[in-house]
């Protein structure tokens, strides 16, 4: 059996976010299409770029593009699984943050 890879935090979840998001941005084309499907504008980036919900909505979209996610994670040496993991990490501190 394999070794289980050590459990993300949610500072590492931030991180695979905004290595996202600064994925994204790297490319015009590709940030671009980002803006385009989400509805997102440029002055939203920078006003949410730390938040968890933005974040998780920057990996939601590589998600649902498997070519651009493993390229994603392939460019950050991350095993395609650590997107998703970190996804989750971020629905959920969205979640409590709007609980309060």
């Amino acid at each position: 059996m394999a070794p289980k890879p050590p459990k993300m935090t949610f500072e590492a979840a931030e991180w695979v976010g905004i290595h996202g998001l600064t994925f994204l941005a790297s490319d015009m084309p590709r940030l671009g299409r980002f803006l385009s499907l989400t509805g997102i504008g440029p002055s939203e980036i920078a006003a949410n770029k730390e938040d968890p919900q933005f974040l998780a909505s920057v990996l939601e979209y590589m998600l649902g593009d498997e070519p651009l996610l493993l390229e994603f994670a392939a460019n950050n040496s991350y095993p395609p699984q650590t997107i998703q993991t970190a996804w989750d990490l971020l629905v959920l501190e969205a979640a409590r943050r709007t609980r309060g």
